[in-house]
């Protein structure tokens, strides 16, 4: 879970923008209704994605298998780095695994935008378990595509 001395979106027009973009792309993917992952919040360059880690989730230990836990940060790094609406796409992404997730835990992706230069972006996500543990860090560093992610009429 993440500490709530963190600062989070204020609950300004470009928030409620940018949840409408995670909304909209969410609606367009396959994964995010499958997996049953939410949308908690989304604010510009943030967002914070959740899931419940079903048996389909699961590697052979029982645990959360990584590539699960990679989508749900990779998700909340799409929300985050889309939500100015302009198309935006993944450059490189990097994971590093720190603790299982567990069966039927809930965990949270929670994106941070740190840096916009040119087309270019990094950004910060971190896993929790539902008790706040850090269940990894990913590092994700985004390119600018051009175009709008939704159209003016559904802003």
């Amino acid at each position: 879970m993440p500490d709530s001395t963190l600062p989070t979106p204020a609950d300004s027009d470009a928030d409620h923008k940018a949840l409408r973009i995670a909304r909209a792309m969410a609606a367009k993917e396959g994964t995010t209704p499958a997996l049953g992952l939410e949308i908690e919040a989304a604010g510009e360059g943030f967002a914070r994605v959740a899931m419940r880690l079903s048996p389909g989730t699961l590697n052979g230990f029982g645990m959360a298998h990584g590539g699960m836990i990679f989508l749900l940060a990779d998700t909340a790094f799409a929300y985050a780095c889309n939500s100015r609406n302009v198309q935006t796409v993944a450059q490189h992404a990097s994971i590093s695994f720190i603790d299982a997730g567990r069966a039927g835990e809930r965990i949270v992706a929670e994106a941070q935008e740190r840096a916009v230069k040119g087309r270019t972006g990094v950004y910060a996500v971190s896993v929790f378990g539902e008790d706040g543990r850090i269940i990894a860090e990913f590092q994700g560093l985004s390119r600018t595509i051009g175009g709008p992610v939704i159209e003016e009429e559904q802003e």
